[in-house]
């Protein structure tokens, strides 16, 4: 677990998470060219009730559900019987 902080709307403030959604975080970051604060900002923006640690990991599991792929009917491939596979 680690804990960051930034200004959000003029207001600092410290956000604790674990490593993996840190890494998570800063790929969504670079993958959009943006500046890991903007991204923060967005995400605090649009969590509605969520606590901001909690809004922060919906938004990188969101964001990696959207790169899963898909067959050509639209279903989720199953990654763990194509691992198994393998």
């Amino acid at each position: 677990m680690k804990k960051h902080s930034v200004t959000i709307s003029g207001h600092r403030t410290s956000i604790s998470l674990e490593d993996e959604f840190w890494t998570g975080l800063k790929e969504i970051a670079d993958h959009r060219n943006k500046a890991l604060a903007d991204i923060i900002r967005q995400i605090d923006k649009d969590r509605g009730n969520h606590n901001l640690s909690s809004a922060i990991r919906i938004a990188v599991l969101d964001h990696y559900k959207s790169r899963i792929p898909t067959t050509d009917q639209g279903k989720d491939i199953d990654l763990h019987r194509s691992i198994r596979a393998e």
